[in-house]
């Protein structure tokens, strides 16, 4: 609401109270407004009101979506929430955010992750070589697999979760949660990762991690040359080497961590993890995967057909290099 419907809502609200001996002519002249500013502002009133009511069912829409799945979304994962309706509600970014800041809705803020001022204060002009070299889309599904452990916290405690991601299409391939750091949960990652997607890796994929202790072990080196797998590693030190897996872990703790507090058992742990890799999968919707969940958009690469009716969809996409490529040239 602008100054001039604020002050014809309080003329309004003045002229309709008991005892009121002012005139609109006064009351205008005192707010300095005009008097046909004020008239017209009245006879607007039934096409405010049927705004307002659009703008209450848009944004009971947009409140369900925000909702959907038990996992709060910013404007852009509303916007995609809406799309997979059956049928697609078309509803743009500009009408979102203004919905969700008039009717006060947001999403949790992230804030400033403090390891990229580290990163940035110490970084220098000499990077080591590693055969991904962040080139982490260039080459199309199941080229390259980022994987990494991350801790969570619960009841005092913490649970140990592996992960191996797609680097194209951001699916998460493999997981396995442990109670122990001992190295056998990331062996267990790439069994699971072969048993379940063996046919569909190519004989240049590769594994990146960082160089933790795990990755470096002479058990986890033996089982990705049993598997005919490549191995790649991070420069020491340098998250941005394995961005796309750091940041799935940043969004999937700022997700859970209300129900991590509430898990007093590993079990517990568990389900919410599952829960929220099935979500993740087949339910979180990118902007950067043509509007589509992880799954879904692996099915568009390989079958090309966009699965959502919506006007101006997107292009196949394709990679721009070839697999014999990746790593080419490092020494």
């Amino acid at each position: 609401m602008n100054d001039s419907s604020c002050i014809f809502e309080i003329i309004f609200q003045t002229m309709q109270q008991s005892g009121c001996s002012l005139s609109v002519k006064e009351l205008c002249s005192t707010a300095g407004v005009s008097r046909s500013g004020y008239y017209a502002w009245l006879k607007a009133a039934p096409a405010r009101e049927q705004k307002e009511e659009e703008d209450r069912r848009d944004f009971e829409l947009i409140l369900s979506a925000y909702k959907q799945y038990g996992y709060s979304k910013g404007a852009r994962g509303i916007h995609m929430a809406l799309l997979h309706r059956e049928p697609p509600v078309i509803m743009n970014l500009k009408k979102i955010r203004r919905l969700m800041e008039k009717f006060r809705l947001s999403c949790p803020y992230r804030g400033p992750n403090p390891n990229k001022r580290i990163a940035k204060a110490i970084r220098t002009g000499s990077v080591s070589d590693n055969l991904l070299r962040r080139e982490f889309e260039s080459y199309g599904p199941r080229m390259v697999l980022l994987t990494d452990i991350t801790y969570l916290p619960y009841a005092g405690k913490f649970a140990y979760l592996s992960t191996i991601l797609d680097a194209f299409t951001k699916q998460i391939l493999s997981y396995v949660l442990s109670e122990s750091l001992e190295v056998d949960f990331v062996l267990e990652t790439v069994e699971n990762l072969i048993a379940d997607h063996g046919i569909s890796l190519h004989a240049e994929t590769i594994i990146h991690s960082d160089q933790g202790c795990h990755y470096t072990s002479r058990s986890f080196i033996n089982i990705l040359y049993d598997r005919k797998l490549r191995q790649s590693m991070s420069h020491k030190g340098c998250c941005w080497d394995n961005a796309p897996q750091e940041s799935f872990f940043g969004h999937m703790k700022d997700h859970i961590r209300g129900k991590l507090a509430d898990c007093a058992t590993f079990s517990e742990v568990k389900s919410v993890i599952d829960d929220y890799i099935k979500y993740y999968n087949n339910e979180r919707y990118q902007w950067n995967l043509a509007k589509l969940a992880p799954n879904e958009f692996y099915d568009f690469f390989n079958t090309g057909e966009y699965p959502l009716d919506i006007p101006n969809r997107p292009a196949r996409p394709m990679p721009a290099k070839k697999p014999e490529e990746l790593g080419a040239g490092v020494l």
